[in-house]
């Protein structure tokens, strides 16, 4: 068994448990409840990762991991089946980019929640509506490519990209991000039906 420092409402982590379950890998996985954030360090968390970061992957040899593309990515590497990361040329190419671009938006997302959590005498708001602003200018950008994601074959990107979309459902509904992006909420509609998506459902606590 694998440990993994967990926590059900990190989209970094659920980027991952999306991954192992697309793999046939989450019964591998040993999942420890792991609280971050805020103020406090979490010393026996960065006993592994200095960071004091989740998730956190401890092989059963103790070799550690983080953060989520470096996790996924070896565990695309324990199975036989189809592979997340495409192995060379334009596709992977292609594929580490969009996966970017759904990484970079969860970093936006989180930048926004942690500024919003501020005292309101010391949130600074032009910060909240720039890191927003960027959040509103990917979702444009992944409308305009919705269909050429949903054309290639299921990848590390779609993990990320639906995951940052669940993010912006779990966190920041009021944008109302499905409003004017008809092919890009088609696509989700797919990736949110997908057993291993439904079984890592984004969660309080």
């Amino acid at each position: 068994m694998m440990t993994l420092h967990w926590s059900p409402r990190s989209p970094y982590v659920r980027k991952v448990m999306i991954a192992a379950h697309e793999m046939g890998l989450a019964d591998r996985l040993h999942c420890v409840r792991t609280l971050v954030g805020g103020t406090t360090p979490h010393l026996e968390l960065m006993r592994d990762n200095p960071l004091g970061k989740i998730p956190t992957l401890v092989l059963e040899d103790g070799t550690v991991i983080y953060d989520s593309p470096v996790i996924c990515e070896y565990l695309d590497t324990l199975h036989t089946g189809a592979k997340l990361y495409p192995a060379g040329g334009p596709e992977r190419l292609t594929a580490l980019r969009r996966h970017a671009l759904g990484s970079g938006m969860i970093d936006m997302g989180l930048l926004a929640l942690g500024e919003r959590a501020r005292p309101e005498e010391r949130r600074s708001q032009p910060h909240i509506e720039l890191w927003l602003t960027k959040l509103r200018s990917a979702v444009g950008a992944l409308e305009q490519e919705a269909d050429a994601i949903a054309a290639t074959a299921f990848n590390i990107s779609d993990v990320a990209i639906g995951v940052a979309l669940g993010y912006l459902d779990f966190r920041f509904d009021f944008l109302q991000w499905r409003e004017g992006h008809p092919r890009l909420t088609a696509w989700y509609e797919g990736f949110a039906a997908r057993p291993s998506v439904r079984a890592n459902l984004p969660a309080e606590g």
